[in-house]
């Protein structure tokens, strides 16, 4: 049986995904299919119920309520072909998003949509984790009339960026208008471009990055370069270098497709990521000390120049879904990115590209 609300041990662990409350008395039952086995019990309930984590599901588990032929077990079991799995689970957080009055920058506003200059570190709608502080909690204090094509957790919102992402991102007011830009969004006639920073200077002066893309086989918050046959998905990048420095390049980026992550993926995998990007990178911010600058202060050599991935939308360009007019866009750097590339340009002397042989 479920553990009871009676008993404060046996009720779900409070945890950002999953509020304090009693968990489930219908069960969730199911046996464990051969090519399963051996997978830790934890990780495999967390792939198996993708609403919660694999450390909620350790808390489920920590709190009895994960019984394998019958007996609790714990986050570390191996699971057996043929294990008989009983759990109850708590109710997931509401996921309708609320108002929240955060200011928004407009770039463009009609009757129909807005398009808006997303800032670093604002996810663009809810989801496990963070259920607050998103464009859409944003959006819905400003605007009482949003598109509900992509249902009501995502009011308004046609497509996306990633957290620490900036630039242009489109809200769309009406649902014909939604589903008109959806269909340019599907066939590729949205035109974006990126500016990026990266590491390393690219060999080519511009070039398509054509490789396929999946999640990561084993953390599943990433992406990777996969096989199609491994669960990969066309993608393809357009990306020329506008800079060249001292060890780094400000690069323009247009994606031709949109794959979760892909451009931060596709400059990592031909050996140039973006900078500070925690994920692909492996560095988590830049600072003066980075690039070695001579005879500075050292509480200046220590101060940050950005510490998230510096990548910008910097230019959206569509027909209008409901004229059909052309409307065309752009958002200068933010700050810690006009911050950057200033540094670079005064402390890595930027190069000309190198001569190519006839």
């Amino acid at each position: 049986m479920p553990p009871t609300s009676s008993d404060p041990d046996q009720t779900a662990p409070t945890t950002p995904d999953v509020p304090e409350t009693p968990l489930s008395e219908t069960p969730q039952e199911f046996e464990v299919k051969p090519r399963t086995d051996g997978k830790r019990i934890d990780a495999y309930l967390a792939s198996r119920y993708v609403d919660y984590s694999r450390s909620v599901m350790q808390r489920i588990i920590d709190a009895g309520a994960v019984e394998v032929n019958g007996r609790a077990v714990r986050a570390s079991y191996k699971i057996r072909a043929g294990d008989q799995v009983k759990l109850w689970l708590p109710p997931l957080h509401d996921t309708t998003p609320t108002a929240e009055d955060i200011p928004i920058e407009v770039v463009f506003e009609d009757e129909h949509l807005t398009v808006v200059n997303k800032p670093a570190d604002m996810v663009t709608h809810p989801s496990r984790g963070n259920w607050g502080g998103t464009l859409v909690n944003a959006i819905q204090h400003h605007y009482d009339k949003l598109s509900t094509v992509a249902g009501e957790e995502r009011p308004g919102i046609v497509h996306r960026l990633d957290r620490d992402t900036t630039g242009l991102i489109v809200v769309v007011k009406d649902d014909l208008a939604h589903r008109r830009l959806a269909l340019q969004f599907e066939h590729r006639t949205v035109h974006k471009e990126y500016l990026a920073l990266v590491y390393g200077i690219p060999e080519r002066d511009s070039d398509y990055i054509e490789r396929p893309i999946g999640y990561h086989p084993i953390i599943r918050e990433r992406m990777a370069v996969r096989e199609i046959a491994d669960g990969g998905r066309e993608a393809v990048t357009f990306y020329e270098i506008l800079e060249r420095f001292q060890g780094y390049a400000l690069v323009r980026c247009k994606p031709a497709t949109g794959r979760t992550h892909q451009i931060r993926v596709h400059m990592a995998s031909i050996g140039h990521p973006i900078v500070a990007d925690r994920a692909y990178s492996g560095r988590s911010r830049l600072t003066l000390a980075d690039l070695e600058v001579p005879g500075a202060d050292p509480d200046a050599l220590a101060s940050g120049l950005i510490d998230r991935q510096a990548l910008h939308a910097h230019t959206l360009r569509f027909a209008h879904p409901m004229t059909e007019q052309p409307v065309e866009l752009s958002a200068p750097l933010p700050p810690d990115m006009a911050r950057t590339l200033e540094a670079l340009r005064t402390h890595r002397i930027p190069t000309a590209p190198p001569k190519r042989s006839r």
